[in-house]
């Protein structure tokens, strides 16, 4: 009966300790917080308020000032051209938005003003000319697209953003942005982006499991320390996600809501609302 009891405590210590160890590591930052302003509006219109197969393409200067016009925040991409210069471009590869080979780090600007979004006229623009197209009316969310381990997207991006007299944030997949972030811009509101990477078979390769499996959970938050999570809204349930929100009260952004239901499903678990393909309905916009 003694021994029971010794191995019942043991395991209970083990529990508690692991338990400990968990919730330290998933933790958000804590302390020094930075201004929170753009996370006042609750929707953010995801690549701008955009509609492909118009005039008005994803990451377009005329779906950023549509945006604007709106009075929606704004959540687009950026990344770096061969010369170092940041544009305004989701994917890496320059095939379904540009119907070109290869991709936009193998390309300078000059050569990518060549190529049109899906053949209506408009080209890829710089993240200076989109920062002028919003000059500080709307809040931002500023994805940086980095897939291993060049961080001039950071540093060039930072250069325009020391000047930029609006409210913004940043956001990223890739956790040495947000090291970036926290070494060398503390006052910078920063972002762990996150989506349900082992249940996609895409991930389901040794290279990419185990990294996928840290970011889902939120693992790599011990070195990042974000501010808040941005998580694909369908996998709301996970618990490392639930527990910034609710144990430390950490902001929660959700990706990306397409329709009323989907809004109506993610409202009770997130803070603040990425869209697209859907004007949300006026009421929905009050802070409470």
């Amino acid at each position: 009966m003694e021994k029971k009891k010794n191995l019942a405590g043991k395991l209970a210590l083990c529990t508690a300790a692991f338990s400990g160890a968990y919730i330290y590591t998933i933790m958000p930052r804590v302390i020094r917080k930075p201004d929170k302003s753009a996370f006042q509006t609750r929707f953010f219109a995801h690549r701008g308020l955009h509609e492909n197969g118009t005039a008005h393409p994803e990451n377009s200067l005329p779906a950023i000032r549509r945006a604007v016009e709106e009075g929606y925040g704004i959540e687009f991409d950026i990344q770096v051209t061969k010369d170092g210069v940041p544009v305004v471009f989701h994917d890496f590869t320059l095939r379904r938005m540009c119907g070109q080979k290869g991709r936009v780090c193998d390309y300078t600007l000059q050569e990518l003003s060549q190529f049109r979004l899906l053949d209506c006229g408009e080209r890829i623009p710089t993240f200076k000319e989109a920062l002028k197209a919003v000059d500080g009316r709307v809040p931002l969310i500023i994805e940086m697209k980095m897939e291993y381990f060049d961080l001039r997207v950071c540093r060039a991006a930072d250069q325009l953003l020391r000047e930029y007299k609006g409210v913004y944030c940043i956001e990223s997949f890739n956790p040495l942005v947000l090291l970036w972030y926290r070494k060398n811009r503390p006052d910078v509101m920063r972002g762990q982006l996150s989506d349900g990477f082992v249940f996609q078979k895409e991930f389901r390769t040794p290279v990419k499991i185990a990294p996928g499996f840290l970011i889902q959970f939120l693992i790599t938050n011990c070195v990042t320390r974000p501010d808040f999570i941005a998580y694909n809204f369908k996998y709301q349930g996970n618990p490392s996600r639930a527990l910034c929100r609710r144990l430390f009260k950490g902001k929660t952004a959700a990706w990306t809501v397409r329709s009323e239901d989907e809004y109506d499903r993610a409202k009770k678990h997130f803070d603040v609302f990425i869209f697209d393909s859907f004007i949300p309905h006026p009421a929905h916009s009050r802070i409470n």
